[in-house]
């Protein structure tokens, strides 16, 4: 059974709430389906796939909490309705922490009805839409790390998908935090050099003699401490392709020999005479305007044009707000499965929120945001107030209550010694949280101990 507004399962022993409830909804454009208990309900959901699911709270048998956390595992994408006496708020407010999307007051008002229905089909919408993404991804190998949804991300896609055949190289530019690493990654992918190594290098985190090792290799008493012959990145990607991020970071004399490479597929390791060739795609990455770096006189324009054979531009999350809801799923699940805990979705008003903010960091940003808010969560849902205070507007943090005659160190101890808590005494997770080094609060927690004594 098939309706253009979705397919709702309707749950109740009492045979006249099932029957009004099926002909409201049938005349609002919905499919129903009903079931007179819990164990009745858990047949159809196979057959019937329902997208919304309401269900009485009170029931013989099998209640409506009961049944719901056996139906979430046979329905995953279903969102939950609870309908419940005026008498049972409670009871509803349990279902709603253990993951009902929302909850209906008996007898049930037609209007209110509507709206509820409406919105947690809405819900369900976006929750298929969501598993939908990620099994096209899924089935593109190329693409399969990369959450995506937005037109302009997909265009990114296309191009990528265009260059990874060649033996072009490429330069990724954007913001810090846009996934330069994952796109030049997938142009590996959907390379005929997928077999071979992808060989990473952030050339900002080292000195400029550093980096000439990593990069070409170095002989035996080359410098201080080459106490035997190395080999760099170049040789180690051969057949393969050799990612460069941050490449408008490198200093001139490097790239004078990256330039060769790129010319020639040559070049000599640090302190040697030995000419060596490899065969290796050099992508590119950069967060710099490396057209105004050329005119400042720091980057050079040939090498420039040698990388710069296909340009990939990847734009700000801010830009591609559809791809919010996708990655924050994405992050969701994988923190949660990384700290144990069972945790299905977001609050719409958390949902809400992250598509409102602006994310200056990017999906780096994003991430860390849900990793902070799967860390403080106690139930199914993530809420609002488990996202970091930078994402939540001002006006809805509320102030924080005046705590006169307080020292700075004693607030410190507290926001440490309560995130301690909320973070099952994981150091790493609270320094997370905080925004602090796991040390910090290690040698905070050691001067607690010291004062105790």
């Amino acid at each position: 059974m098939t309706a253009s507004k979705g397919r709702i399962l309707i749950v109740d022993d009492e045979s006249n709430a099932r029957a009004a409830l099926s002909e409201i909804l049938d005349e609002e454009g919905y499919a129903t389906e009903t079931a007179a208990d819990g164990f009745k309900a858990l047949g159809k959901l196979e057959e019937f796939g329902p997208d919304v699911i309401l269900t009485d709270l009170k029931m013989p048998g099998l209640d409506g909490i009961a049944f719901m956390e056996k139906a979430r595992t046979a329905a995953p994408g279903a969102v939950f309705v609870v309908m419940t006496a005026f008498g049972t708020i409670s009871s509803a407010v349990d279902a709603m922490r253990k993951g009902a999307e929302n909850y209906l007051l008996k007898p049930l008002d037609p209007g209110a009805l509507g709206a509820v229905v409406e919105r947690a089909m809405e819900k369900a919408k976006l929750l298929q839409e969501t598993q939908r993404l990620r099994d096209r991804l899924r089935e593109r190998n190329a693409f399969s790390h990369i959450v995506s949804s937005d037109p302009k991300m997909n265009g990114v896609l296309e191009l990528v998908g265009q260059v990874g055949p060649s033996r072009a190289s490429v330069l990724i530019t954007g913001e810090s935090g846009t996934g330069k690493e994952l796109i030049a990654e997938a142009i590996h992918l959907a390379s005929p050099r997928a077999k071979a190594p992808f060989v990473r290098l952030h050339c900002a985190a080292l000195s400029e003699s550093l980096l000439e090792s990593e990069l070409f290799g170095h002989e035996r008493g080359a410098f201080t401490g080459a106490v035997g012959r190395r080999d760099g990145r170049f040789k180690a990607a051969d057949g393969g392709t050799l990612f460069l991020d941050e490449i408008g970071e490198v200093s001139p004399a490097v790239q004078v020999k990256l330039l060769r490479f790129l010319q020639e597929k040559t070049f000599e390791r640090v302190g040697g005479n030995e000419t060596l060739k490899v065969d290796v795609r050099v992508i590119a990455a950069t967060n710099r305007d490396l057209g105004a770096e050329i005119k400042k006189g720091t980057f050079r324009e040939d090498l420039f044009y040698r990388l710069n054979v296909v340009t990939i531009e990847l734009p700000p999350l801010r830009e591609r707000k559809g791809d919010v809801p996708a990655l924050a799923s994405f992050f969701l699940r994988r923190y949660a499965a990384e700290n144990g805990k069972h945790i299905d979705t977001l609050s719409d008003d958390a949902l809400a929120t992250l598509r409102e903010y602006t994310w200056p960091g990017n999906v780096r940003e994003l991430e860390n945001a849900i990793e902070r808010a799967v860390v403080l969560c106690d139930g199914p849902v993530v809420q609002k107030s488990h996202l970091p205070s930078s994402v939540v507007p001002a006006e809805d943090r509320g102030a924080a209550p005046p705590i006169p005659g307080t020292t700075i160190a004693d607030l410190e101890r507290y926001a440490i010694l309560k995130t301690l808590e909320a973070c099952g005494g994981s150091t790493s997770k609270a320094a997370t949280v905080l925004g602090v080094s796991p040390r910090k609060i290690q040698y905070k927690l050691h001067e607690y101990a010291k004062e105790e004594e």
